[in-house]
């Protein structure tokens, strides 16, 4: 007692002491709101999955609390079936891949272009980029549905085929729109690539120009090498919002064989007429289990790339 006493007495040890209190309190503080926040953002995939491994008995258990007392797998074996879940998984995943590789480079030229050459009608066509960003897509949804539904430019399919063509029904106008920056989230990314070459030193061309290098070696040799961190979190973004796309896929009409988020919104209606479960309860925890099966290879590729990820935000200039 009187060494604490004695410790409180003097000034230093006084606040040494009140420096750790208060690292202390501000460390709890800081670890309750981030699981706080986990909890809010992780409580539904959890009830989900417990959901989706309970059986009969523990949904009208009412003594049942969080973990189920017969867990089984037998939900997730007949939506495998309803889904054709390793075929259409492996098809959508080709489908959104492509579509992330194309969205990198034009996505990443464009911003490099913006970053680093001066050119007539920069800041209209930047502005245009910005516009992108902040329009939602539901305001052209009419337009975009009419372009590809009479896809005739300039006159070319009318002159060769004697008719506009119809693409709907097929993934050719995500292509068409992403090979022409225009498509899933292409403006953001193409701001996040513009930051991102525009902290870059320009020394580091001066000296590959002085080497005898062009551009285009410059761009992919020197420049994308040094932009990772924003190559793998466009990646990452782009993966998981093409991949989770319905708004395209419905407008389009993409076939629910390529895009299997598509499939989720009819298991519920699958599993009532081909298997006669006609009880909703039941039919929810199918449909939970459709969807961790659906959101697992996204996890996957963000638990792969959460450390590049993470840099990749912090050093492309969309935080803070």
């Amino acid at each position: 007692m009187a060494k604490f006493t004695k410790m409180f007495s003097d000034p230093l040890e006084r606040k040494i002491a009140l420096n750790q209190l208060k690292n202390i309190l501000v460390t709890f503080v800081k670890v309750a709101i981030l699981v706080g926040v986990g909890y809010v953002i992780v409580s539904p995939l959890i009830g989900m999955f417990v959901s989706s491994i309970a059986s009969a008995e523990d949904i009208y258990n009412p003594m049942m609390y969080v973990l189920p007392q017969h867990p089984g797998t037998d939900k997730y074996e007949l939506v495998l079936q309803r889904l054709d879940y390793f075929k259409t998984i492996g098809t959508d995943l080709l489908y959104t891949c492509t579509l992330t590789v194309i969205q990198l480079f034009v996505c990443s030229m464009v911003g490099y272009g913006f970053a680093r050459f001066n050119f007539r009608f920069k800041s209209l066509l930047f502005a245009c980029v910005v516009v992108m960003i902040v329009v939602p897509s539901y305001t052209i949804m009419l337009s975009l549905r009419l372009t590809f539904q009479q896809f005739d430019p300039l006159g070319l399919m009318t002159l060769i085929n004697g008719k506009s063509l119809n693409m709907m029904g097929t993934v050719t106008p995500m292509y068409i729109m992403t090979l022409l920056g225009c498509g899933v989230k292409s403006g953001l990314y193409i701001y996040i690539f513009n930051q991102f070459f525009r902290g870059l030193p320009k020394e580091i061309e001066e000296a590959a120009f002085v080497d005898g290098a062009g551009v285009w070696y410059t761009y992919f040799r020197i420049m994308l090498l040094n932009a990772m961190p924003s190559v793998i979190t466009v990646t990452v973004f782009s993966i998981v919002w093409q991949f989770n796309d319905t708004f395209y896929a419905n407008l389009f009409m993409i076939s629910e064989k390529v895009v299997i988020s598509k499939k989720i919104s009819t298991l519920a209606s699958v599993i009532a007429n081909q298997d006669k479960i006609l009880n909703v309860t039941f039919q929810k925890q199918y449909t939970n289990a459709g969807i961790i099966l659906v959101i697992l290879p996204i996890i996957l590729i963000y638990v792969i790339l959460q450390k590049q990820f993470i840099e990749g935000v912090e050093r492309s200039g969309i935080v803070g």
